[in-house]
């Protein structure tokens, strides 16, 4: 048991090392502000905003790496099918999120990928042309607000590292 328990913590300090991002630990399974009027629909909310916040984080470092801004954030994939996390997502970051047509993008690519060795496409330019919005959704929340529910899920990300040790 004990080796196992060893085992699992190797992985996730490795997992650490190689992700370098402290919002993605697995050594943070908590759940904070749970009382017994919590219901699965609190659960689910936390778990979308949650993604939200880590979505921020990672967009965060990838504009420090980059020095270039984001000003909007073009989506994919199944979780995009959400409202309320793309609304969510658009205040976090407060920028506009754009999901597309096609949603599921992944095979998608990789028809473009075969289409264009093929000749079906002449350039990536002509397959950029193919992708069209479906819906767009604005920020609304304050910068103000943005920022202190964003700090405050910073400070519970990281009281919770190292609850497993």
């Amino acid at each position: 048991m004990q080796q196992q328990e060893h085992h699992k913590r190797e992985q996730h300090e490795r997992f650490d090392e190689r992700e370098g991002d402290n919002h993605t630990r697995l050594d943070a399974p908590c759940h904070f502000g749970l009382t017994r009027h919590t219901h699965k629909g609190h659960l689910a909310r936390a778990v979308l905003e949650a993604t939200a916040f880590q979505t921020r984080a990672v967009l965060e470092a990838m504009q420090q790496d980059t020095g270039m801004p984001i000003r909007m954030l073009k989506v994919d994939g199944g979780m995009v099918c959400n409202a309320l996390l793309m609304q969510f997502q658009a205040d976090i970051l407060g920028v506009p999120v754009v999901r597309p047509q096609i949603s599921e993008t992944t095979a998608l690519g990789a028809a473009y990928a075969a289409g264009l060795a093929a000749g079906l496409w002449s350039s990536t330019e002509a397959l950029r042309a193919q992708w069209t919005p479906e819906q767009c959704w604005q920020p609304h929340m304050g910068a103000v607000q943005r920022e202190r529910l964003y700090r405050r899920w910073l400070q519970a990300v990281e009281r919770a590292i190292g609850w497993l040790e």
